[in-house]
């Protein structure tokens, strides 16, 4: 069981039984929690942190946890039917209107409900995430004289040089600014490069969470079809001439959601036409450190082979660590540089010292590398075991593309197989899916599901969410 399912089960229980204490009365001790529900002391003391978090509780140091006195409810609810009219006032004047929908994003975000197999996940599995390196390096950094202090607004000189030495050929600290993860570094360069009301070239189909912020910015994302090569260059260029684009984002290394890889022609033929174009290439190269142990040598960023500052890149150490290690960067040259180091400097003015400083222990220590590799072999046979189960037990979803990196299958569904009706019947059935339809800025050719297999405890979890899935078929078309 996960972690966090333990959690939620304990706190439920514990919530069900605070009737029997009076205002004030003790609840049994940690230790007494432990052994009655057979679960760990993290488990009972994140557990307590959350009923203390609701106000059901209150801990004290030493003392042990209390039911909390009761609150007085507010009589009071307010009318808040005005912010309508406001909304859709300031809704009508803009070019693009800014209305998010974050459900693409959310779904990959939201922890599924205790018991579901989670195949719409963005992140490592916990037994994937290197906790104890990551516990290491935050000690160390902690302990690094001035570790609290204010830090450059650019990023300690340290892990901008690591970063600049990582994406290779001529990039240099100077080109590199520090971020807080890929998502914020998306959102500073589409609102760097882009006015608002104006298009933005994107691939299709494309990760949801850049499609929410460049509508979120009042950006019209336009969609270039990709195939299992990427983006098509005859189709990018036709769109830089209808659209009058300057600004495409894409990506090209094991791209979300399909996986595919942007071969050697077509990365020269991506940054030739966006040149042509006077325009920016935006390169996301989120999925870097998510090889997969039998992919053989990668090809170079984009940003590595581009003495014209054409392209911006933008990678993260979140995916490879933990949700909650938010560091990547940003690396640009030319006068688009000032603007972007502006526009992260008002937003957000830095990412916390502490939280780089335990990024430079991190990437620093001996644990790294064999952290990489660990991942990079179960990611191979985490993947291998989900392509098998769908093609054993799930032929007719098909599977253009099996992907040497990334944490993902994007699988096409046939005619008969309604999208919607699918993931909320997986739902029912015990597994979690992503819907397809948020991956594209219009309309699908077909429905689609994305099935993340970095997400799951291993091959026996991916069995049973793919026999899970079949029964949600099943009962479609049966």
């Amino acid at each position: 069981m996960h972690e966090r399912s333990s959690v939620a089960e304990l706190a439920a229980s514990l919530k069900a039984e605070l009737d029997r204490y009076s205002p004030g009365g003790k609840l049994p001790s940690s230790r007494a929690l432990v052994e009655r529900y057979r679960v760990s002391p993290v488990t009972v003391t994140r557990a307590l942190a959350q009923l203390a978090a609701e106000g059901l509780v209150v801990t004290r140091p030493g003392a042990g946890a209390y039911r909390a006195e009761p609150r007085e409810r507010a009589t009071e609810t307010g009318d808040t039917s005005w912010q309508e009219v406001t909304l859709s006032a300031d809704a009508a004047t803009e070019l693009v209107p800014r209305s998010v929908d974050a459900s693409g994003v959310l779904a990959t975000l939201s922890a599924p409900p205790p018991g579901v197999v989670e195949f719409n996940g963005g992140y490592l599995h916990p037994s994937l995430q290197p906790e104890r390196a990551m516990a290491a390096a935050l000690t160390r950094a902690g302990r690094r004289p001035g570790a609290w202090g204010r830090p450059p607004t650019d990023g300690l000189p340290e892990l901008r040089e690591w970063f600049a030495r990582e994406i290779g050929g001529t990039v240099s600290a100077a080109d590199v600014l520090v971020t807080a993860g890929g998502q914020p570094a998306i959102a500073t360069a589409l609102r760097a490069l882009a006015p608002p009301g104006t298009p933005v070239l994107v691939e299709s189909p494309t990760y949801p969470g850049m499609l929410a912020v460049a509508r979120s910015a009042g950006l019209r994302p336009v969609p270039v079809p990709a195939d299992a090569d990427g983006v098509r260059p005859e189709l990018l260029e036709a769109a830089f001439r209808a659209t009058g684009a300057r600004v495409f984002v894409c990506q090209p290394l094991f791209q979300n959601p399909t996986g595919a890889v942007l071969d050697a022609e077509r990365r020269r033929a991506v940054v030739r036409i966006a040149r042509a174009a006077g325009a920016f290439v935006v390169e996301d190269d989120f999925a870097r450190l998510l090889v997969h142990e039998d992919a053989g040598p990668l090809p170079v960023p984009l940003a590595a082979e581009d003495p014209d500052g054409v392209v911006v890149h933008i990678r993260s150490l979140t995916k490879p660590t933990s949700p909650s290690l938010r560091v990547g960067a940003l690396a640009a040259r030319g006068p688009v540089l000032e603007r972007l180091r502006a526009i992260q400097v008002v937003d957000s003015f830095f990412v916390p010292r502490p939280l780089q400083e335990a990024a430079l222990e991190l990437v620093g220590s001996p644990a790294w590398g064999r952290h990489l590799r660990s991942v990079s072999r179960e990611l191979k046979d985490l993947r291998a075991a989900m392509a098998g189960a769908l093609a054993q037990h799930l032929p007719e979803l098909a599977l253009p593309h099996i992907p040497v990196g990334g944490y993902q299958l994007w699988l096409r569904l046939p005619d008969t197989l309604p999208e919607a009706a699918l993931v909320a019947g997986a739902l029912r059935a015990g597994v979690a899916v992503a819907a397809g339809r948020p991956y594209f800025s219009a309309e699908p050719p077909a429905g689609h599901i994305r099935l993340s297999f970095a997400g799951v405890a291993g091959p026996a979890e991916i069995a049973e969410g793919v026999r899970r899935l079949r029964t949600a078929v099943d009962e479609l078309t049966g």
